[in-house]
């Protein structure tokens, strides 16, 4: 594997500037907690001691189950979390995670990326 960010074509983690951290996920994946846990590590493993705020690209997530859900609950080194979708189950998926799970940084889907950007790292983000 050339990139030590990509692991096995499921999960693709990167430090955008100094500032952002993005995350995508492989289209038509079942996100379950074991991978939920690879990329929540991954996160944490760029940001070192800075907490950043992190774009999650979820376009085309099949499934995020409840392991993965109840993972995504807990505190990492992200200090704010925009969900990038780009269809109405993205939405749904999304919609879905926020509603029964509780995030602890907060956290908004979206379906432009630059309103995302805007949001994450914008005036008020800090």
């Amino acid at each position: 594997m050339d990139d030590p960010d990509d692991h096995g074509d499921t999960v693709l983690v990167r430090l955008d500037g100094a500032h952002l951290v993005r995350l995508s996920w492989r289209p038509g994946l079942r996100v379950d907690g074991a991978l939920a846990q690879r990329a929540m590590a991954l996160v944490d493993e760029i940001n070192g001691p800075l907490e950043r705020p992190l774009l999650v690209d979820m376009k085309g997530t099949a499934q995020l189950t409840r392991d993965a859900r109840m993972t995504f609950g807990r505190k990492c080194s992200a200090s704010r979390i925009a969900l990038l979708g780009g269809s109405e189950v993205d939405r749904v998926i999304a919609n879905f995670a926020l509603g029964v799970t509780r995030t602890p940084v907060p956290t908004r889907f979206f379906t432009s990326e630059p309103e995302a950007l805007s949001w994450l790292c914008g005036p008020g983000a800090a």
